[in-house]
């Protein structure tokens, strides 16, 4: 067996020799294995209960490993420094854990590293300058520890970093002015440190939060601070900043939460847009009081507004902001009025980095449209700090959305989370108004699997993430059809295509339009179910005289996916469907040119397991709905494909 994944369950048990196993938010016991399957690119284990030291046998021959997440546990001892040898790590997720001793210099020796998680540990000693080779590295976090010394110059060195946190520290001396050059710099937290001196420039790029409290900070507060027109949340607070309250301030544009409390200010507090949270206790020379303040700051160490509840603060009052514009500026042509906003993933990393009120104003200009149909419209927003959402608006109006009554769509959206961590997109967050719905996505980091498979010929996937990816889809539509939860009822998809497959990562495809069987009933369309469920090369026979999608009707859709990965072309090429163009080949005899030749001819092994896949699409493509296997019977198929997988 390839893939394992069973988050959420209560399984005590550890299945070895796997590709991928996620066994997190369960409730595992023990130490983990030492000796682990040398296959392996990913190791989730968050979430339980494990103990021990974090020890494998051969860190040099993890060759493959590339994302280990063993967070949320009760692992003890040292960060082991062999795992500087497992070069291919991105992702290297320790945090909250009891782990102890000093970070190992070895880990500067992972050049693909771009996560690197080790909050909330008992870590000492100080950042190895070695750190700042890691020049993959996006988002670094030492927060809650006892790491000393200073932030190191050279830390300029990591460009490609996008968030920074190590508060709760014992940091000192001053913030190096090198780190203005972090031109993809979008949060910086060193906040319950022991820093001091001169807050130097900040990068410009600057927008989910600077936070630099309860450290020994004093002196005006900085005239460069100015330039910073997009950051969202400002938290000096607990230093010992003195003069006046700067005019400056007033004027950043994207500032909604300002945090001066318990510093040595004095004057006149300046008048600040209507929306902006402002808290300046603790200032004794200040003339006035707060402007706008939401909580009352205490001591330095113990009361002190955290910036976890500024975000959230921050949060809301660019939700509130957002109706202000909505409700009050009919110039900007809203229509998506009397709107109720909700998550449905509550995971803590969406919500302060979604601004709705920017995500309203994407999903109205058409230059932002990524992808339209009968039903919905994709639109791209890009939140001013970088993370990018995929918005679908559906409109109650149309003559194929069944579902008239948004409380009824409220329960469905909210049921889709049941299906998460099981290879579906769901959505982070939906809105509901009068006329219509939005559903907010993540934007998958590699677009669509067509994109992947057909928009460029210089990457060219090999074989064996074609496998994965058609193993990980097959996982998800079994999900889907109902096989491994006997308490909800299946989900057929009204359609199944290479573009409405999401890839979050290569090797993490995820299948979308989900929502869309619940909210259209084809027989209310004035054409055929094949121009309904609408992706061409796709459809099965049977659809072009009955009005009902079904389970084996999926399945055909997946053979032709199967048969894109194994070809190479496109479910439709110069106007022939790629079913057909296959089963041409194979009446005449032409195999060899069925298979893409730019991943047959890698190994002889290769080319027999894509063979082997071959005969599986061929099944699912059968005319006949009844010779096609079911989602669960083909995913045993493919897994027994690669043998060494299945075992």
């Amino acid at each position: 067996m390839q893939v394992y994944d069973e988050p959420g369950n209560k399984i005590c048990a550890y299945t070895p020799n796997l590709q991928s196993v996620d066994l997190s938010s369960n409730l595992l016991e023990g130490p983990i294995p030492t000796e682990i399957s040398l296959s392996l690119f990913r190791l989730r284990l968050g979430g339980n209960l494990l103990n021990g030291t974090v020890s494998f046998r051969s860190y040099g021959s993890l060759t493959k490993l590339t994302y280990l997440e063993l967070e949320d546990n009760s692992l003890t001892g040292e960060i082991p420094p062999e795992l500087g040898l497992c070069r291919n790590l991105a992702l290297l997720n320790l945090a909250q854990n009891g782990l102890t001793g000093v970070l190992p210099v070895q880990l500067g020796n992972l050049a693909n590293l771009q996560v690197l998680y080790l909050q909330k540990n008992k870590l000492v000693g100080v950042i190895p300058h070695q750190f700042t080779q890691l020049h993959s590295l996006q988002r670094m976090n030492f927060s809650s520890n006892s790491i000393g010394g200073s932030i190191p110059a050279s830390i300029s060195k990591l460009q490609s970093l996008t968030n920074l946190d190590l508060r709760h520290n014992n940091l000192s001396g001053p913030i190096p002015i090198s780190i203005r050059t972090l031109n993809l710099l979008f949060e910086l937290q060193l906040g319950n440190n022991q820093l001091s001196g001169d807050v130097p420039a900040m990068p410009s790029s600057l927008q989910i939060a600077l936070n630099l409290s309860n450290n020994f900070f004093g002196g005006p507060i900085p005239v460069s601070l100015s330039g910073l027109i997009a950051l969202e949340v400002l938290d000096l607070s607990n230093n010992k900043f003195s003069g006046v309250i700067p005019n400056f301030l007033t004027e950043m544009a994207g500032l909604t939460q300002l945090v001066l409390s318990n510093n040595q200010l004095s004057g006149d507090i300046p008048k600040f847009k209507q929306y902006v949270t402002v808290v300046t206790d603790g200032n004794k020379g200040l003339n006035k009081a707060t402007h706008v303040s939401t909580a009352t700051a205490g001591s330095k160490h113990s009361k002190g507004l955290s910036i976890g509840m500024v975000i959230a603060v921050a949060f809301v009052s660019g939700f509130i902001l957002s109706f202000m514009i909505v409700k009050i500026i009919p110039s900007l042509n809203y229509s998506w009025d009397r709107t109720k906003f909700e998550w449905i993933i509550n995971d803590g990393i969406h919500k302060p980095s979604f601004h709705f009120s920017k995500a309203m104003k994407e999903v109205h200009r058409q230059a932002n449209i990524l992808l339209k149909s009968e039903f919905y419209t994709y639109y791209q927003a890009s939140m001013p700090w970088g993370m990018n959402y995929c918005i679908k608006k559906l409109y109650w109006t149309s003559k194929t959305l069944s579902l008239v009554s948004p409380e009824k769509f409220s329960q469905e959206v909210k049921l889709l989370n049941q299906l998460s961590k099981s290879n579906i997109m769901i959505p982070d967050a939906y809105a509901l108004t009068v006329k219509g719905a939005l559903l907010i996505y993540e934007c998958p980091q590699h677009g669509t699997l067509f994109d992947l498979l057909h928009g460029s010929d210089e990457n060219v996937l090999t074989w064996e993430i074609r496998y994965n990816i058609a193993v990980s889809v097959s996982k998800g539509l079994a999900h889907l059809h109902g096989f491994y939860d006997s308490t909800s009822a299946p989900v057929v998809l009204l359609c199944l295509s290479t573009r409405s497959i999401f890839m979050r990562s290569l090797s993490e495809p995820l299948i979308g339009d989900v929502e869309l069987t619940k909210v259209i009933d084809p027989s209310k369309s004035l054409g055929t179910l094949s121009v309904v469920a609408g992706a061409v090369g796709y459809v099965p026979p049977e659809y072009a005289f009955t009005m009902r999608v079904t389970k084996s009707g999926n399945i055909f859709s997946f053979g032709t996916i199967l048969l894109e990965l194994l070809t190479g072309k496109q479910a439709v090429n110069e106007g022939i469907e790629l079913v057909k163009w296959v089963k041409d080949k194979v009446e005449h005899d032409q195999l060899e040119e069925i298979l893409d030749p730019r991943v047959r001819s890698t190994s002889v092994e290769n080319h027999q397991q894509m063979w082997s896949m071959f005969k599986i699409s061929m099944l699912c493509v059968s005319i006949s709905p009844r010779e096609r296997p079911d989602a669960e019977e083909l995913q045993t198929m493919l897994l027994d494909v690669v043998p060494q997988f299945s075992s």
